[in-house]
């Protein structure tokens, strides 16, 4: 399909391709999700899973086949199952848990108590406190703030759909499908991205946000609340 593949869903319409180390996964001619169901193959197809250069706390638990780039940062209790991929300069901060199939670009922050399953992170990227990241990528410079998760899984488990404008949808191909967040774009905390988002490049969600469907670039998701401040009685 045109539209899913070299049109607005293309790989490039919300990613950097030269901020990845990885860039192969992307397909010019193929929608940009169809890169999450080659995560698994690629990783598995790798042999240098190397671990010099990098400082690793002797209170992780890192398996062999994870690489952690030069001047990596695996600070006490993270846990990283492979296979795995870290770039160089990524810190994985206490408490993180990667299980498996996990790609990061140079300068990440795999933050806290956070949850990553076969995902691309680019260059940049910062997942820094109480996040859930599975299914999903997130491009250079992308930030999630404190709580936010990016659900991949339907209630239904069925196939995820992306939402299109005008109350039609295009079928992933994937029973499994977080998120698409375009590079530079800021989540706000304890958001909660709906499986098969699509965030453009440079946009801001307000905290709080529920956000399902595309998101084009540059634009800013603002959540109003009402509130009522009254007396104490008694």
């Amino acid at each position: 399909m045109a539209e899913s593949g070299e049109g607005r869903f293309a790989p490039g319409e919300y990613l950097n391709l030269a901020c990845t180390q990885h860039a192969e996964l992307f397909d010019t001619g193929e929608p940009v999700w169809s890169a999450i169901g080659k995560i698994a193959p690629y990783l598995e197809g790798c042999d240098n899973f190397a671990k010099g250069g990098a400082e690793v706390s002797d209170r992780a638990w890192v398996a062999e086949n994870v690489h952690l780039g030069d001047g990596v940062e695996v600070e006490p209790g993270a846990v990283l199952k492979g296979p795995a991929w870290i770039g160089e300069g990524t810190v994985v901060r206490a408490g993180a848990y990667l299980r498996g199939h996990v790609i990061t670009g140079r300068n990440c922050v795999l933050g806290n108590s956070c949850e990553f399953k076969n995902c691309v992170l680019f260059d940049g990227a910062q997942v820094p406190h109480f996040n859930y990241v599975g299914d999903s990528i997130l491009g250079h410079g992308a930030h999630l703030g404190a709580g936010v998760v990016l659900s991949n899984v339907r209630l239904d488990h069925g196939e995820v759909h992306v939402r299109i404008d005008g109350g039609g949808s295009i079928g992933s191909g994937l029973r499994k499908f977080g998120a698409v967040i375009g590079d530079g774009a800021e989540i706000g905390c304890n958001s909660v991205i709906n499986p098969g988002s699509l965030v453009g490049r440079e946009c801001v969600l307000y905290p709080g946000s529920m956000w399902s469907g595309v998101l084009a670039e540059r634009h800013l998701v603002k959540v109003r609340q009402v509130q009522e401040v009254v007396k104490r009685r008694g």
